[in-house]
Order: structure tokens, then sequence, then C-alpha cells
């Protein structure tokens, strides 16, 4: 199976926002999507739906609920009702429609930066104020979350929602049991609902346990909306499929009437059997993968401690990204951004999108081949940088 990944596939003229909106011979490490074939199970699936050759309104069947029940179940211990799920396209729809039914405008949003740049829009789309609670970048390179900051934030009686990211982009949390239960009591304690964004939840990395926030003993552990989709962790973020986990029935009720109001409400039908054939079939191929992901890991920790000895990077728990502190160099990540894409040909993302300057986030869902290529041509840039400051 390690071939599936080591192999390089053309994705250049696919129509592929990762490749395609990159300009030619540039390296692109930026958005987060895999450069890896899908699931073999997934592209059979895919393959005998477009066989067919009629792909008119679909409707969700049984073995879609089936499925996601099945692997939760088994994955993570998470015992999900069907009447609990909702559907939709994506999970920042899901964020969206889940936003606009649980806050007012002119309300705040808590989140914990640096985090998902959309979590940004999505909160200020929605009429709403982002509240912010920085996590703590430790001696060790590991955030954390400053539970006192945390709960001033949220003490604030306009402040009624939180975003939360487990695992988080871009700080490559896993957040703990424990960690995630002071979150809860403090949002409960406040009257604010938790909104945990979980799409990241497979790619967990070894040594790491990941623990969905609905499965926390806590009575208020019911009361928050969860957001997940196979999309990040089998590739399949171009089917536009994803899912809303809400036991609150009232809260449910509401949710589903914004995923409906925007229109967002439903599947195709490539989306309906990626998934089911992801949840069924798609464990072996996702243990390989995580462990692809974590060699790719250590191939850049140990890069940058030769190579680039004077920066720092972030321990990796979960996601496939990487947070490189960049601050000895004294240049806005903007510019590092800018000139390594221009110069090197190769694509980054600056840690300013994300709400954190002197930091860069690095794609590992390549080829290692790739990978180190893109390395070597950001060491060279960040060098050049340097040396002409």
């Amino acid at each position: 199976m390690q071939n599936l990944f080591d192999e390089i596939t053309q994705r250049r003229g696919s129509g592929s926002v990762k490749w395609d909106a990159t300009p030619e011979e540039v390296i692109p490490l930026w958005v987060a999507d895999m450069d890896f074939p899908a699931a073999p199970p997934i592209r059979r699936a895919i393959e005998q739906r477009a066989a067919h050759g009629i792909y008119g309104y679909a409707r969700v069947p049984d073995a879609y609920y089936e499925a996601i029940i099945r692997w939760f179940a088994t994955r993570h211990d998470w015992h999900i009702s069907r009447d609990h799920i909702l559907y939709t396209t994506g999970v920042i729809p899901a964020v969206a429609a889940a936003l606009r039914a649980v806050t007012l405008p002119g309300e705040k949003v808590l989140i914990q930066s640096p985090v998902y740049n959309c979590f940004y829009y999505s909160i200020r789309n929605a009429g709403c104020e982002v509240q912010d609670s920085p996590l703590v970048l430790g001696s060790d390179q590991r955030y954390t979350i400053d539970f006192a900051d945390l709960e001033a934030k949220a003490s604030d009686p306009r402040c009624t929602a939180m975003l939360l990211c487990n695992p988080h982009n871009p700080a490559g949390r896993v957040w703990s049991p424990n960690e995630l239960t002071r979150i809860g009591d403090i949002c409960h304690n406040h009257g604010v609902r938790v909104l945990s964004d979980e799409i990241h939840c497979e790619l967990i990395m070894p040594g790491h346990v990941f623990t969905p926030f609905a499965t926390l003993p806590m009575p208020w552990a019911q009361d928050a909306v969860v957001m997940n989709s196979p999309s990040k962790n089998f590739n399949i973020a171009g089917l536009q499929v994803a899912n809303i986990i809400v036991p609150d029935p009232v809260v449910r009720r509401h949710i589903d009437c914004a995923i409906n109001l925007h229109e967002t409400c439903d599947l195709n039908p490539f989306g309906i059997d990626a998934l089911i054939a992801a949840y069924n079939e798609g464990g072996e191929w996702l243990d390989a993968l995580n462990l692809y992901l974590w060699q790719n890991f250590l191939a850049l920790q140990d890069f940058v401690q030769r190579e680039l000895p004077h920066l720092r990077l972030t321990p990796l728990e979960g996601t496939y990204l990487a947070w490189l502190d960049v601050r000895s160099l004294g240049i806005p990540t903007t510019a590092i951004e800018a000139s390594l894409k221009e110069v090197e040909r190769v694509w980054v993302n600056s840690g300013t999108l994300y709400g954190q300057d002197g930091f860069l986030r690095i794609n590992l869902a390549t080829q290692r081949t790739r990978l180190m290529e893109g390395l070597q041509r950001m060491a060279k840039g960040l060098e050049r940088l340097q040396t002409t400051r």
C-alpha cells in the first residue's frame, strides 16, 4: 500500500485548485488537499456509479447513515443516533448553518487563534464578532489553552458560541479529554454553545487519540454541535459531503432550516457513495495514510534540524499541516510566502492567514520526494531572505 502514496499522479490540467491555481513549476504545499489517489474502495464505488450513466437528484439511503454510525462506533466509541445526523455539502456550509441557528447578529463567537482562516469569515458572514482567546505557545513549541483567558472571554454576555477546532488547524493539537472537559465546563457555565469542527478527526499521529467532543461523559456534551466529513481524511473534498451531529432537537431543527434556507441541503450521488465506501471499507487505507504522513513529518523534522536549525517546528499530533516558527528571521510571513513562491517556486501559507504572523503552514500530504524538493527550495529561499535582509 506504500506505493499508493509514493507514486506521483499528474494533477495539473485536472481543474485542481491546489495545482491549477498554482503557477507552472511551483510546488504547492499550501491548501489542505492531498496529492494521493483516494482509497481503492472509494474509486470503485465512484466508477460503478459513473458507469450507470444517469446522475439525477440523489436520495440519501439507509446505508449512508449506517456507515456513519458504524464507523464512529467502531473507531471512536461514539454511538450516534440516526435522527441526530444532518447532511450538507461541506463543513464550512455546516459551520455557517450552525452559526446562523444558534447566534444572533451582533453576538460574539469564541475562537482560539491561530486557527483555520474560514472561521473568521464564517463568523463575520453571520453578522457576529470574533472573540479570540489565543492559544499559548510553550518553550517546547507546543500550543496549550489559556483557560483563565478562555473563561474571561466566555463570560462576556455577548459571547454565545464557541467554534472549537479539534484536531486543531494549524496548531496540530489533538485535544485531550481533560482539555475538552475544561472547555465544556467553561462554556456551559457561561451559556456558550460549543460548535466543534472535527473535519481532521481521522488524521491522528502515533501516540495520540482523538476524542469526539460529544463523547465526553458530561450532560452538557449533548448540547454541542459536531461537524465532520470524510473529505480531508479520505481526500474527497471535491465530492462535497459532510455531516452535522446535533443531539438537541430544537437546535437540530433550527440548523436544518438554515441548511435549507441557504440551499446546501442536497448531496450529489458520488459524494454519497464515496462516504459509504470510505466508512465501510477505508480503514486499512486510512491507517496506512497516517503512517505515511507521520513519516513525512519526521522527514520534515529532521530536515529542519539539519538545514534550518535556527527555526523551530511545532510537534504534530493531528492533521497533515505542519507549523514552522520563522520569527527569528524578523521578516513578515506574507513577504516570505510571496518571495518563496516567486523566486524558489514553492508555495506555503503565511501564518497571518490564521491570525499569527511569524509562522508558515506546510502541507505534508504529498509524495515524500516532492515534499523534500519543496523543503530544499524553502531552505534556499529562507537563506536568501536572511542574507539580504
